[in-house]
């Protein structure tokens, strides 16, 4: 399977993203023409370049890891196992006394995901005004896209990546949402009840949580559809070592018009209808447990609240970048896309 995962060191970022998607093995090798190992392309690498507005276009040799951890095949099998143990590797690739690659070993983990005791908190107490007279009758969580509601194929997400404790917060029309995800033991998972009284916003009702999570929880709107794996959110997390990870998606937005650069009364440049790239929040966040110190009880609070209040306090707050699918079913156009665009993502 490894030699699937061969690159060149002028293959696309976009082809390797493809690539490493399709192999399920999180990195692609770059080799020469005689088989060495140049470097390589993990996930994390590809998200970096993102966030550097990277064209996807550009090849993989600016964004490679020219240093990559590896070991010979002459060495055992435990000593790779050790290496990836203590280095946190997922993966390590397997030379020869040439560097020519001969092999890839490969962390069990990554083909069954190990259990996670991480809480999963879903905000599905919203009103979704936007999508009415669809949510007049029915809860925004329980509109179907594709064959089930929403908030049934983002649990069942969760579910396949080992995670296994849920919350979803309720409000309007709560009973229809309890009454069809009852108590988790259809999906063989526990699920329990945030129940706001009145609108409590986007972050207000982890005031409504009993006890305290021991690992830090991740918080997603009940409304997007992602093909995100959301363990590598959480090894992004902690690698990271910050009090809260926000979710990003990279937009882009044609201005319609000729943009004018001056300098004071001149001219210095026109750009004919240019495209700006911009991060936007996407729903899907990770907080310590310290996080819920700054939550207030029963208050009307909503998530750029708490990240703002973070920010006063000194708390380091990480970007992870979505180059998955990603959908905010809000809308009704964006609606109307995800059923249509859900057989082939989902299916």
């Amino acid at each position: 399977m490894w030699k699937k995962v061969c690159i060149s060191p002028d293959t696309t970022i976009v082809k390797a993203i493809e690539i490493i998607d399709q192999a399920a093995l999180q990195i692609a090798l770059v080799i020469n023409d005689k088989g060495q190992l140049l470097g390589t392309v993990t996930d994390g690498d590809i998200r970096r370049s993102i966030l550097r507005h990277l064209s996807l276009e550009e090849p993989v040799n600016k964004i490679m890891n020219t240093a990559p951890r590896f070991v010979y095949r002459e060495q055992s099998r435990q000593k790779a196992i050790l290496l990836m143990k203590n280095s946190k590797l997922r993966q390590i690739p397997i030379v020869d006394e040439y560097q020519r690659l001969v092999g890839l070993e490969i962390a069990d983990e990554i083909l069954s995901p190990p259990p996670r005791d991480n809480w999963v908190i879903l905000m599905a107490g919203g009103l979704g005004k936007r999508l009415n007279p669809l949510t007049e009758i029915c809860p925004k969580p329980l509109l179907k896209v594709g064959d089930k509601p929403v908030l049934e194929t983002i649990l069942e997400s969760f579910i396949v990546q080992g995670f296994k404790h849920f919350y979803i917060s309720v409000n309007y029309k709560a009973e229809m949402i309890i009454e069809h995800f009852g108590d988790g033991s259809n999906w063989g998972v526990e699920i329990k009840y945030l129940h706001e009284k009145t609108g409590l916003g986007t972050a207000g009702a982890l005031c409504l949580l009993s006890a305290r999570p021991e690992e830090p929880l991740i918080l997603m709107n009940g409304d997007i559809l992602t093909k995100i794996n959301s363990g590598q959110l959480l090894d992004f997390h902690k690698k990271n070592r910050t009090e809260a990870t926000i979710c990003v998606k990279e937009q882009q937005s044609q201005i319609p018009y000729g943009v004018v650069t001056i300098d004071k009364n001149r001219l210095k440049n026109i750009e004919e209808k240019p495209v700006r790239s911009f991060f936007i929040n996407a729903g899907l966040y990770v907080f310590n447990p310290g996080v819920l110190d700054y939550v207030p009880d029963d208050s009307y609070f909503d998530i750029p609240d708490l990240l703002k209040i973070l920010l006063k306090n000194g708390k380091e707050i990480g970007i992870f970048p979505i180059r998955e699918y990603w959908i905010d079913i809000g809308r009704f156009d964006d609606y109307e896309r995800a059923n249509h665009e859900f057989p082939e993502v989902f299916g």
